[in-house]
């Protein structure tokens, strides 16, 4: 049983991460690149990583670095996309031309009319 649901939880990690890698190669921007990337390339790890952990685990070794790396994982690589996707609109990188809405136009329209 348990190695069914390593072999699930493998499955479901490595779809992530093919949808992760079309979509980097696919959409037009970065933005959707980096959103793309930031969000299912880290579930697709993370699954994988679970599978390793419950593999491991069912053969009796509890291994608490693979969890903290899960955890930190978890934590850090949407914010780093983020923080990409940030700095690339503060340094003016265009979106793509079929773009509706740019939700952040107008508040760093505000912070720089403040800061003025």
């Amino acid at each position: 049983m348990i190695d069914v649901l390593v072999a699930i939880f493998v499955v479901i990690g490595v779809f992530f991460a093919v949808v992760s890698a079309i979509g980097i190669v696919r959409l037009k921007d970065v933005y959707s690149r980096a959103h793309a990337s930031g969000k299912s390339a880290t579930l697709g790890v993370i699954f994988i990583m679970l599978a390793v952990f419950i593999h491991f685990l069912s053969q009796g070794v509890m291994n608490a670095k693979i969890l903290l790396a899960i955890l930190f994982l978890f934590l850090t690589a949407p914010v780093a996309s983020l923080m990409i996707t940030r700095s690339a609109y503060r340094n003016g990188v265009k979106l793509e031309k079929n773009t509706v809405i740019d939700d952040l136009k107008e508040m760093y329209e505000i912070d720089q009319n403040q800061s003025k």
